[in-house]
């Protein structure tokens, strides 16, 4: 598979709590979504193609998304789930839609409220340091890590650079220690097209880092950074602890400051001294925002096209992902001043949660569970705003054959590819587990891991242009999908 499933699959199965969908499209499932013979060339009458490039178009003339990202990053800014900041999105988001006429529903999700706290770091001891002084050591608190002791914790930090170097050292030489995980990020692989698989090499250490040192004895974790860009900025992101691993303070450090620490920890002894006072409060409410551009011929049948509208709490969100949130709105956008009514339901959501426990996703399977026969497809945005290569699709390799027209049209802004995928994203997953076609557009991401989970996801790393180019791939897909003259593979 090509580079997007390994990372995705990561994130789902290590960082939390995996998508249990146990529903499937049975006999059931209506006639007018069976599966179509791919025998044929598909071609679409010169009405459907010259709409899709009207919707195109519209695109790149528009800053509707623009704006709209402008106030969920600068005016609402950090939305992590069960924030103030969250509530106000949510509000925000379903008032704008509103006012396109749509028909919006708030459905209710109870969310983890995980807050950070203090995090400090510092070396109290190491080879050659100035009597009397300390090396701050800059960091960040995982998602859903416990808390040290009020006054923080100081201990020895032995470092490994995997799994097989951590076991090797034995209880014995970690037990009341703190583990430092050096897993380098690998920019190269990421500067070469492949920052899936680059971010999936490391981030695997932040997911499940802690539960593997716990069960030796450690009492923290540290894991470098899972990201690019070593501007001492550190990633944050979500944290998994296992059901048989006692659960410890754990943070990411930036690549530089672990590389200082494996240099020091090279020639002896260092010690350091940590601070960490995240807070786990009750489950709060939240919504997943639901708005329904409903269709002409087949309302009962349904295209979502979406974004998650959390946020981690270090930046402003802007590529994750207020990005997709802002694509998904830009489509119903278009397709209202342009005057066209999709034949099937247009369904916009902005899902939450998305970051640390995917609860807007599950609660969407569960309460929708006996009407995923009529979900049509599913396409998530949700890997920043770079320039658009094309499409993934996850589901029946016929697809590909069915859109191949869409894809031509493309073409135009350099976005004819298409690739068939494992997965396509976190909050679509459990659609696609239960055979409705999946998709995302595929973005440039060599950048994406330089700003993704830290306090640098800011406003000014979306490139406006590209954001347009987004918002024409995913529009002109939407629509595509939505007016279908036959139903899709399944």
């Amino acid at each position: 598979m090509i580079a997007i499933t390994h990372w995705k699959r990561c994130a789902r199965l290590l960082l939390a709590v995996s998508v249990a969908v146990l529903f499937s499209v049975g006999a059931d499932t209506p006639a007018q979504l069976s599966r179509p013979s791919a025998a044929q060339p598909v071609q679409y009458s010169p009405q459907f193609v010259s709409e899709i490039k009207k919707v195109q178009q519209a695109a790149f003339e528009s800053d509707y998304a623009y704006r709209q990202l402008a106030h969920l990053s600068n005016n609402i800014g950090p939305r992590l789930s069960g924030s103030p900041q969250a509530q106000t999105a949510v509000e925000y988001v379903a008032a704008e839609l509103r006012k396109l006429g749509l028909e919006v529903q708030l459905e209710k999700v109870m969310v983890p409220h995980w807050v950070r706290g203090e995090e400090t770091g510092a070396l109290t001891e190491y080879p050659g340091m100035s009597p009397g002084t300390t090396q701050k050591i800059v960091l960040t608190a995982l998602g859903g890590s416990v808390a040290t002791p009020n006054e923080g914790l100081t201990a020895e930090v032995v470092v490994v650079n995997n799994f097989d170097e951590l076991q090797a050292l034995g209880r014995d030489r970690v037990a009341g220690k703190i583990v430092l995980f050096n897993a380098k990020f690998d920019q190269q692989l990421a500067d070469n097209g492949f920052a899936g698989p680059a971010y999936g090499q490391s981030v695997i250490y932040r997911g499940i880092g802690a539960s593997a040192a716990a069960r030796l004895g450690a009492v923290a974790a540290l894991n470098r950074s899972a990201g690019g860009a070593d501007y001492r900025l550190p990633h944050t992101g979500a944290l998994r602890y296992a059901d048989d691993a006692p659960k410890i303070p754990a943070a990411a450090v930036t690549s530089e400051d672990a590389e200082t620490i494996a240099h020091l920890a090279g020639e002896g002894k260092v010690r350091m001294h940590l601070v960490l006072t995240p807070q786990t409060l009750p489950d709060a409410v939240s919504y997943n925002v639901i708005a329904d551009l409903k269709g002409s011929e087949h309302p009962e049948q349904i295209v979502i096209v979406s974004g998650h509208l959390d946020s981690w709490d270090l930046g402003r969100g802007a590529i994750d992902d207020g990005a997709g949130v802002v694509v998904a709105m830009q489509t119903a956008q278009l397709l209202k001043q342009l005057n066209l009514r999709p034949k099937r339901t247009l369904r916009v959501i902005a899902w939450m949660n998305e970051e640390n426990g995917q609860m807007g996703a599950r609660t969407y399977a569960q309460d929708h569970k006996d009407d995923f026969a009529n979900h049509f497809a599913a396409i998530e945005c949700d890997l920043g705003a770079g320039h658009p290569l094309g499409f993934y699709a996850q589901g029946k390799p016929e697809l590909l054959t069915v859109l191949q027209p869409l894809a031509t049209i493309l073409q135009s802004q350099g976005a004819g590819v298409t690739r068939m995928v494992d997965e396509t994203g976190t909050d679509v997953a459990p659609l696609g587990e239960a055979g409705v076609p999946t998709f995302a557009p595929i973005q440039d991401s060599r950048a994406y891991f330089n700003y993704h989970h830290t306090a640098a996801d800011t406003l000014d790393k979306v490139n406006p242009k590209e954001l347009q180019e987004n918002c024409a791939v995913v529009a002109a897909l939407a629509y595509t999908l939505a007016n279908m003259p036959q139903p899709l593979p399944r």
